[in-house]
């Protein structure tokens, strides 16, 4: 609940001046200046003069003030003082002179009724409010009465009378029937400005018994019902039939039409009437005649013209309506009234009068003592206004002397003021229709100077181009201000220096030499200050080379070039347009670093392109033309756009809407596709047309939506597929009224800039969303979670507002609400924001890092408190850095990273770590202000990895038979290298890679020399570094053996080869059947070696199974496979080590009824094949010689449907089989061969051959299961490894190993 009475400061930020001051000081509005000088009261915010309130609801007397010190509150009530604490009914809210008067428990509103009037007093001076009349709105109820029905003849006129009850405020009236629809209305039918309903004249369909007034009083939501009216409407023929069946005498009454009359006037009566309206308020006249037909309603000015967009003709023309009155609307105005059998007219005389305005009202003095001043109050009003001054809310009469005032009429003169002659006084300028009442303090202050301009402000201009430095100063008596250049220079004279009053010197054309430090000094006969700002003039951004008028061919390349010269210290942007818009979304426009081409130009390339360079502090522009041309069409129907719409015409004015119509111009061959209606806000944005709507090209009228106070025009434009026409002749204006604003500012946010303030800022509304004049804003801010009263203050039409003196980062509840001079919008949405930010208070605790592996750890922390994070967390930073590598143990410059961490988290990963190293962390937490303090440094460590690869690798004096291979240690060893691992093979003169022979080298080596190499054999070779975690990158090279001196090959046998250092199981070959297969391998190394053979199922990760053979062959029957599965196999040499060759791969075939060897290349079998060939000859001449005999042998359809696959025709060129190529060509296999050209055979090709399984094997099994033939089939190279395969060998060549 309210506290009781409470008078207490109001902390609030201080605004001493909203005007200009007169003969007086100028005081900045600079928030820490004004928060430190004394000031005398100003109301902010009081209630209306005249205020009705609804007598059900709490009443809330508003008046605020601002001064310094914070001023205290009182209250008089009808002149006398009004002791609040004697009515336990009222109270006063805090910090503030708001009365609330509790109806709703218990109070009663008529007991308060009165004229109310506030006084906000503190040391320097009291203000005064308004005289605040208070009454409850009253709804009484409709009198009883009794009303008759209405027997009325046709054509007659009719006035139903509403007589409404007295209300406060006055009702507002409309007729309505039982079902609660609007009774419409016309020119015939129309209520008026009293209420009542009239009827010119009367018809049939008039006849109800339900014509009800309404009366709603809006202040306490209620409506008020009048008793139905009935209304009967009788014709002549109706009544003639009752006559002549009672009298029996048609002659005297007989059928006649209607009779038809002249008008005359219901309201107002009489020929001449007077009317006093008040300027500045809105003059209403009526005229309402009767007549038969109904007659037309015209208004003219007697003398004179009925003012231009001022003038409005409501119900159907019947009220003249003119807003906005002023002494020169007085005069004689005539309302005709005409119908086709004469007219009738009335004189209304209107004489308007005035309430007081303002000419001159008084404001604010600031002074020094020993100074003088004036205020001034001057008004006008008819009749003219009294002028009266009051101090301090007293007479000025009965005063206070004070020997340096004097009053003259309408303007006080001060001389030779001194601090005591502070006061706040007040002028009351009133006639008979009211007053007006200011108030203006006149403030003597004494202050030594004060710069307010930032020190060591840099200021930044481009050579020739004006500086302004700043200087903002205050002081009482007004400083003295002088500019020097440098710390020790002379004071700055002449023209080249233009010297503002409030301190800024210009240099109007700043040259290079300009750079440099001014300082401004500021002195009073209270002290002296002196502030330093500097200087940098820069070098003016230039397009050097601009772009030039392009003529191009349709579908060609246009290229415009932009080369600019900039200040070095300046970075410019490049930005083109295309007829001052973005270029196309195209990817036919290339934009380089200073050109800009266009691909395939097109006819809606051309246009004005334009290269514009900015900078932070100029910006330059050039612009070029391109025209796009082509070869002339032949001559044909000429299409173009449409010419623009005339006669656009306003109808139906409403007062958020109206009809607009036109009548299109000519087309030009081409449809018009659609209308385009734009407006033009003369009262806002004069000569700016705004897009409304659009519709299509079949419509000529359209019903607009419209804002209130907005002076419209409109213009149509038409479009076809050519373009647009030019616009049309605007339209008639037509002036919108003015109403509450609909909206409230976007946007609302609350972010404070500094630790103990909040900044309100807003988007503020455009200039027709504010629906009338006066456009202000009531910011209201109260902090949240604390029972706090809202704080408002109304501003200006601005967009910031800034609350100083908050506490650090809490909450605030924020609303701002538009107004204007008819009143509020809507209550706005609240939104909550922020005062200003601090930089954290403490670091993270309990900080700890878990090493994930070499490179990457884990760090954990304990969250901060939220409060002593004083803003928003944003997140945690974590910096780390390396301290030192534990494989060298050599320090080096620290280079810390940085990881952010959003949010509230309480972990973070360090990726990208390099192992084996010592590393440095700490946490802090982080919010919009900055870092907070770092939590103490983590040291951690990080395991070994695998190094990077040798540093480099060299292979030098080559021989015959041997290479020496030197190399560097990795640069990044990532913890203790154990050995070096060396590979190498042989590769052949097609590229195919050989047996991989593998060396371990102890790590403390850095050369070998490689042996028994064969001669002129190039040898490719893997060398990497290995540590205890495992093998790092590896590096390669490629040597040559060199050739013998005498150039003669050696043997190709066994002799020829040389004993490599290291045993080897090469050339490991495999032939599978359904369930068994055989393993081959060539084995080079000592004798005597004890072979095993290991297997599994390929893919799977069971233990391999493993087999020996028996003595030192080189192959092994693999038995008790399943059918069609891949298997995986490798080759061991007991006794040396663990040596194994690399794996293979194989598959079994599936399951077939018999089992064949790969007979496809026996010499027997192609004997064969031509045997059977043969036959089909025979057979083929015998089915001849019998079809000829009348007999039917089908051989060539069975022959066709049951084509054996393995019979493929001969070559005629050479004899061969369609599917071999010669052994030495090394072409690919051609079109129909069973192995096709990347050497591998496909299942499909022969399902029961074994070179389906032994990839590619020219050979066959021994009645004891050994393998003979050539093993050169080629496998799959593996990433490290690789068989020393030559060619795949043809059928030719295995057949040429039997003979």
């Amino acid at each position: 609940m309210m506290k009781k009475k409470s008078v207490s400061a109001r902390k609030a930020s201080l605004v001493l001046f909203l005007c200009q001051m007169i003969s007086a000081l100028d005081v900045p509005l600079d928030s820490k200046l004004l928060e430190e000088l004394s000031q005398p009261p100003t109301i902010t915010q009081q209630s209306p003069k005249d205020y009705i309130v609804d007598p059900r609801e709490n009443i809330v007397i508003q008046c605020e003030a601002k001064g310094k010190p914070p001023p205290s509150f009182s209250w008089t009530r009808n002149g006398t003082h009004f002791d609040i604490d004697k009515d336990a009914q009222v109270t006063m809210k805090p910090n503030s002179g708001t009365l609330v008067v509790n109806i709703m428990n218990g109070g009663k509103a008529e007991a308060y009724e009165g004229v109310y009037q506030c006084t906000a007093r503190n040391e320097r001076g009291a203000a005064v409010s308004n005289n605040i009349v208070i009454r409850p709105s009253r709804s009484p109820l409709w009198t009883k009465e009794k009303l008759e029905p209405n027997h009325v003849r046709e054509g007659d006129s009719l006035v139903l009378h509403c007589r409404p009850p007295v209300g406060l405020p006055p009702p507002i009236i409309f007729w309505m029937d039982n079902a609660f629809q609007r009774l419409p209305q016309s020119e015939r039918v129309s209520q008026g400005l009293n209420g009542d309903l009239y009827f010119s004249n009367v018809q049939p369909e008039d006849t109800r018994e339900d014509y009800i007034c309404y009366a709603r009083f809006n202040h306490t939501q209620t409506i008020q019902q009048k008793q139905p009216i009935s209304v009967k409407v009788f014709s002549m023929d109706s009544l003639n039939d009752t006559i002549a069946a009672n009298l029996s005498d048609t002659d005297i009454f007989g059928a006649k039409p209607v009779t038809e009359r002249q008008p005359v006037l219901l309201t107002p009566t009489g020929s001449t009437s007077t009317k006093v309206e008040l300027r500045g308020n809105v003059l209403l006249l009526e005229c309402i005649a009767a007549g038969l037909p109904t007659p037309v309603i015209r208004w003219i000015k007697e003398g004179g013209e009925l003012p231009a967009n001022r003038t409005f003709f409501e119900n159907f023309k019947k009220t003249l309506k003119i807003i906005d009155v002023s002494e020169a609307d007085s005069g004689n105005y005539k309302c005709i009234a005409r119908n086709r059998l004469g007219s009738a007219h009335h004189v209304i005389s209107v004489t308007v009068k005035a309430a007081p305005y303002w000419i001159t009202a008084p404001r604010n003095l600031v002074l020094s003592p020993g100074e003088d001043g004036t205020l001034i109050c001057r008004a006008n009003g008819n009749p003219k206004p009294n002028i009266s001054w009051l101090a301090n809310g007293v007479p000025i009469a009965i005063a206070p002397e004070d020997p340096s005032r004097k009053v003259d009429g309408d303007t006080i003169i001060f001389s030779h003021v001194q601090e005591r002659s502070s006061a706040v006084y007040q002028c009351n300028a009133s006639n008979e229709y009211g007053y007006l009442l200011a108030n203006a303090f006149v403030n003597v202050l004494a202050e030594p100077p004060r710069i307010l301009t930032p020190a060591n402000k840099l200021y930044q201009v481009i050579a020739d181009s004006p500086a302004l430095l700043d200087c903002a100063y205050f002081g009482s008596p007004k400083p003295e201000i002088e500019w020097f250049k440098g710390v020790k220079g002379s004071i700055l004279r002449g023209n080249e220096y233009v010297f503002h009053d409030n301190g800024t010197l210009e240099i109007p054309v700043a040259q290079k030499d300009s750079t440099g430090t001014y300082t401004c000094v500021a002195r009073n006969e209270l002290g002296k200050i002196q502030n330093e700002v500097h200087l940098e003039v820069k070098d003016p951004t230039m397009i050097i080379k601009q772009p030039e008028y392009k003529v191009i061919q349709r579908y060609g390349q246009a290229s415009f070039e932009c080369v600019i010269k900039h200040d070095s210290t300046l970075l410019p942007t490049i930005i083109w347009l295309k007829d001052n818009a973005e270029l196309p979304d195209d990817e036919r426009f290339l934009v380089g670093k200073d050109n800009l081409t266009i691909m395939n130009v097109t006819d809606k390339d051309d246009g004005t392109y334009t290269c514009i360079v900015n900078t932070t502090l100029d910006s330059v522009s050039a612009s070029a033309v391109l025209t796009v041309v082509a070869a002339p069409p032949t001559p044909a129907i000429i299409y173009a756009r449409p010419n623009p719409p005339f006669d656009l015409e306003l109808t139906g004015q409403l007062e958020r809407s109206v009809e607009l119509s036109w009548i299109p111009g000519d087309e030009n061959n081409s449809p018009i596709t659609n209308f385009v209606i734009e407006y033009e806000d003369g009262l806002h944005e004069p000569g700016v047309w705004h897009y409304q709507t659009e519709v299509p090209g079949t419509q000529t009228t359209v019903q607009l939506k419209l804002s209130p106070y907005v002076n419209y025009s409109f213009r149509v434009i038409a479009v076809n597929e050519i373009g647009r026409s030019p616009p049309s002749e605007p339209s008639e204006q037509y002036l919108t009224k003015s109403a509450n604003p609909d909206e409230n500012p976007s946007n609302v946010q609350g972010i404070g800039s500094e630790p103990d303030n909040l900044v309100i800022t807003w988007e503020s509304l455009k200039g027709f969303q504010s629906n009338g004049p006066g456009l202000q804003y009531k910011v209201s801010w109260r902090q949240k979670d604390v029972d706090d009263e809202w704080t408002s203050v109304i501003v200006a039409n601005v967009s910031k507002y800034i609350v100083s003196g908050t506490p650090t980062f809490v909450p605030y509840e924020i609303k701002v609400q538009a107004l204007n001079d008819l009143g509020y919008a809507p209550e706005p949405s609240e939104v909550i924001g922020h005062s200003g930010e601090d930089l954290p208070m403490v670091a993270p605790g309990n900080v700890q890092v878990h090493v994930i592996n070499s490179t990457l750890a884990k760090v954990h922390w304990d969250t901060v408190p939220l409060k002593t994070v004083r803003g928003h967390l944003q997140g945690y930073k974590v910096y780390y850095w390396k301290v030192q590598s534990l494989s060298r143990r050599s320090r080096r410059h620290v280079e810390k990273k940085i990881l952010t961490f959003r949010g509230n988290k309480t972990f973070g990963m360090l990726p990208g770590l390099e192992p084996y190293s010592s590393y440095k962390l700490n946490v802090r937490v982080v919010n919009g202000k900055g870092e907070g303090p770092a939590s103490p440094d983590k040291v951690f460590k990080t395991p070994e990895g695998v190094p990077s690869s040798p540093s480099f690798l060299r292979i030098t004096n080559p021989t015959l038979d041997s290479l020496t291979l030197e190399w560097g240690s990795p640069t990044h060893p990532n913890g203790v290298l154990t050995s070096y691992i060396l590979k190498f093979q042989p590769i052949n003169n097609t590229h195919e890679l050989g047996p991989l022979v593998e060396i371990r080298i102890p790590a403390n080596e850095s050369s070998l020399i490689l042996k028994n190499l064969n001669y002129s054999t190039r040898y490719k070779f893997y060398f990497n570094a290995q540590t205890s975690v495992g093998s790092g990158s590896q590096i390669t090279e490629e040597a040559i053996t060199i050739m013998d001196e005498a150039g003669i090959l050696r043997p190709a046998v066994g002799a020829g080869k040389v004993q490599p250092l290291y045993p080897r199981i090469r050339n490991v070959t495999t032939a599978a059947a359904e369930t068994y297969a055989n393993i081959s391998w060539e084995y080079e190394g000592p004798d005597h070696a004890n072979f095993y053979v290991e297997y599994g199922v390929a893919g799977s990760k069971e233990d391999w199974k493993k087999e020996i053979v028996n003595g030192s062959r080189s192959f092994f029957v693999l038995k008790g496979l399943t059918p069609g599965t891949a298997y995986k196999v490798r080759v061991g040499a007991e006794g040396l080590s663990g040596f194994r060759s690399s794996e293979d791969v194989f598959e079994t075939g599936p399951a077939m009824a018999s089992r064949q060897v790969d007979i496809a290349t026996q010499g027997w079998f192609i004997g064969l094949m031509c045997a059977v060939a043969l036959l089909i000859l025979i057979l083929l001449i015998v089915c001849f010689i019998r079809r000829n005999k009348g007999g039917k042998y089908p051989v060539k359809e069975k022959e066709d449907a049951h084509a054996d696959p393995e019979i493929q025709p001969m070559k005629e060129d050479d004899g061969t089989f369609g599917e071999y190529s010669d052994a030495e060509d090394h072409k690919p296999l051609k079109k129909g061969s069973r192995t096709p050209s990347d050497r591998t055979v496909k299942k499909e090709d022969s399902d029961d051959s074994l070179v389906d399984y032994g990839e590619g094997v020219n050979g066959q099994f021994n009645e004891d299961g050994s393998f003979i033939g050539q093993y050169s089939g080629k496998k799959e190279k593996e990433p490290a490894e690789g068989n020393e395969s030559s060619e795949a060998p043809s059928p030719v060549n295995a057949m040429n190993s039997f003979v």
